[in-house]
């Protein structure tokens, strides 16, 4: 789903349909400045409503998914940003630079993985774990963590309690790795594909090669030979 490209495809679209109109209705028809605008305004709304249902539509067909997968694949990344969002709000708070360095990695994946569902929605089922479990448990333990780390006193079992959330967001950090992997998997195949049929092809083209450099070589005892030798 390429949101810019279909942006400006509806900006192209919308906007020289709705200021021509409004320039008719001010000049051609002699409407008055507010009426016009108001207008233009509907039309530009109206129209901009239409052109996204229809690109909607395409995507959905291109795809072969129906609406309501596409609909609801669009609000999981919807509030897949909104989560990331809150997961990066506890960088200011978390002072451990491996806690840091852990939150930041599990910032990258998470990024990682809605662009490639944004770019094919289709990998959201590969990865749905991610979106249902994986991405809520990375919000929680940041924010765990970070109001442990901000107490102005640590006794015993709260530095624990720390190693323990630290501990957990590494093995949190492993599971969205393997999420990306999982979002991957199909391209990963594709080109495995790809290289051992260009693989085939290649030693299919060698093969030819030497059969016909074989061919092209004169046989031993070769009755040309023997004439040119006599030649000479």
């Amino acid at each position: 789903m390429n949101y810019f490209q279909q942006f400006l495809t509806r900006q192209a679209i919308m906007l020289p349909v709705s200021f021509g109109s409004w320039l008719y209705f001010l000049l051609g028809a002699g409407m008055g400045f507010v009426p016009a605008t108001g207008l233009l305004i509907a039309i530009y709304l109206a129209g901009d409503f239409t052109v996204r249902q229809v690109q909607t539509t395409s995507e959905v067909k291109r795809l072969g998914m129906t609406r309501s997968e596409f609909k609801h694949i669009e609000h999981q990344l919807g509030e897949a940003k909104s989560k990331l969002r809150q997961l990066n709000a506890h960088y200011g708070n978390i002072r451990s630079v491996q806690a840091f360095r852990q939150l930041n990695e599990l910032n990258k994946l998470s990024k990682r993985i809605i662009g490639i569902v944004r770019q094919n929605p289709k990998k959201f089922y590969n990865v749905e774990k991610f979106f249902y479990a994986h991405l809520d448990s990375a919000v929680e333990l940041s924010s765990k963590y970070a109001l442990l780390a901000n107490q102005p006193t640590k006794d015993e079992e709260m530095k624990v309690a720390l190693q323990q959330t630290r501990e957990t967001l590494g093995d949190l950090n492993e599971e969205i790795r393997k999420d990306v992997k999982r979002a991957l998997a199909t391209d990963l195949e594709t080109l495995r594909f790809e290289l051992d049929y260009a693989d085939v092809l290649t030693g299919k083209e060698r093969k030819e090669l030497d059969a016909a450099e074989t061919k092209s070589l004169p046989l031993e005892g070769d009755d040309s030979d023997d004439r040119k030798q006599i030649g000479s």
